[in-house]
């Protein structure tokens, strides 16, 4: 697969939010937040994983 440099920016972009999310949610975690502000961490989490895979 080749990628223009606009499309590997994109794709790190989107990897870099992906991973950002997951980080916060880990320190969710650690920290006790309520479970309501998990799940809406979660969706988020899901809607940016959904994204990220896929290739523009």
């Amino acid at each position: 697969m080749i990628l223009s440099a606009a499309e590997a920016e994109s794709f790190g972009d989107r990897m870099f939010e992906l991973r950002c999310a997951a980080e916060d949610l880990a320190t969710a975690i650690t920290e006790d937040v309520g479970r309501a502000t998990l799940q809406d961490m979660a969706g988020a989490l899901l809607v940016l994983a959904r994204d990220a895979e896929r290739l523009r």
